[in-house]
């Protein structure tokens, strides 16, 4: 009898941690001793389109739209509002709202409703149908509240993406959902020490899974003859993300004002959609930058204009392991990038990249030296074709929960 495998993910929107899934559950459909399914907390998402045929979507409706788009944002709002009613769900919620909100201004940092309509989002659905021997959160928020509440299933895991403390999560937030998880994968090692930073009780249950990738694929995608089409000869940044003011957009944007000033013949070109376009685009506005920073939003192949690009650029406030800059480097490209969570495991500073505190000034800088030295630019270019990108352990570590007898641990 086959094993049955259920994924819980938040949305199937086009971001890191959905495309990494979609990879996953393509290796897992070829291995036919699985038989795999799939719920998402908020049914809506370009990337539903790309979930294998022989994956069950436990959802009995689906949306195929941008999650960041007017209509993603409507489908959204509805399934908050059907929440907050489901039992009166929202009201029982309300104390629980109000004390994280007070949590959140007290760090200073900017308020992250979000991660609390996660909390209302997974209480406010009733238990996912089945039995399943193993049931996989594959993302931190709703889709761990649901594994750890809505779920029958012999063995539970859970996946960390995210410098989880920089991300706005806290423990009361959580409700200590990860006490039901048998192992949490996470993407990269220091995203595993900054989740023990809050939940250090649970750091014997962390294992390490990094992103699958489809190295040829995106190798023959990058082949395609699409890209730029203009004739510009100057030099091409190019950054992939989600517009969010996690990528630090604000400080490129300055950036790269500096290097015009300076006559650097440089153009900005950003691969992704979100709620910051409008502030950017002011911010563009603002610098006389309409002819050089470039939003270009989603692309459906965006692997030709990395390609294409003299150097990638991954200047983030956090990150938790960047598919973005894992492409960059399938495709041999300089990467220049913040020296933060994330980024710190994925580029060895002076050898194939070059990392850099996130300030304007200094991203300019680095930028700058990238540009000057063609010989460092090549080098590079040569040292980041040579990382290794896959491992199969981590997919081994996962799949022995299947043998195992886990112990949930106190």
């Amino acid at each position: 009898m086959r094993k049955r495998i259920l994924f819980i993910i938040n949305t199937m929107g086009r971001a890191g941690a959905e495309t990494a899934l979609i990879e996953l559950l393509n290796k897992l459909d070829s291995m036919k001793e699985y038989e795999l399914f799939l719920y998402a907390v908020i049914p809506y998402g370009e990337l539903f389109d790309k979930v294998p045929v022989g994956v069950h979507i436990l959802n009995k409706h689906t949306g195929n739209g941008s999650v960041l788009s007017f209509k993603g944002h409507v489908y959204i709002s509805i399934e908050v509002f059907r929440s907050f009613f489901y039992k009166l769900t929202g009201f029982r919620l309300l104390p629980y709202m109000w004390r994280n909100i007070r949590m959140q201004k007290k760090t200073g940092r900017k308020l992250q409703y979000d991660k609390l309509f996660w909390r209302l989002l997974a209480d406010g659905r009733s238990a996912i149908a089945g039995d399943y021997d193993l049931a996989v959160a594959y993302i931190e928020g709703a889709s761990a509240y649901c594994l750890a509440d809505k779920v029958n299933a012999k063995h539970k895991a859970a996946f960390i993406h995210i410098d989880y403390e920089k991300a706005g999560y806290t423990l009361d937030m959580d409700k200590d959902c990860y006490k039901e998880a048998e192992k949490i994968f996470v993407v990269s090692k220091e995203v595993g020490e900054k989740f023990c930073k809050v939940y250090p009780q649970y750091r014997n249950k962390i294992r390490l899974f990094r992103n699958l990738l489809d190295i040829r694929g995106i190798r023959k995608k990058a082949q395609e003859n699409t890209g730029f089409t203009d004739d510009f000869q100057g030099v091409r940044l190019v950054t992939v993300g989600r517009l969010h003011y996690q990528k630090g957009y604000d400080i490129a944007v300055e950036a790269l004002a500096k290097l015009r000033a300076q006559g650097y013949d440089a153009r900005w070109y950003v691969i992704g959609e979100g709620m910051e376009r409008k502030p950017l685009e002011q911010l563009i506005r603002k610098f006389g930058l309409e002819d050089d920073f470039f939003l270009l939003g989603v692309k459906e192949n965006p692997y030709p204009y990395i390609k294409q690009a003299d150097i990638y650029v991954h200047a983030t406030r956090y990150e938790g392991k960047s598919i973005a800059i894992e492409e960059a480097q399938i495709l041999g490209k300089a990467i220049v990038a913040s020296d933060c969570t994330g980024n710190r495991e994925q580029i060895e500073h002076g050898y194939d990249g070059m990392l850099l505190t996130l300030e304007a000034d200094n991203l300019a800088e680095g930028l700058k030296t990238v540009i000057d030295d063609p010989e460092l630019r090549r080098s590079y270019e040569k040292h980041v074709l040579e990382k290794k990108l896959e491992f199969p352990e981590d997919l081994e570590e996962l799949l022995s929960m299947l043998e195992e007898k886990c112990a949930v641990l106190p």
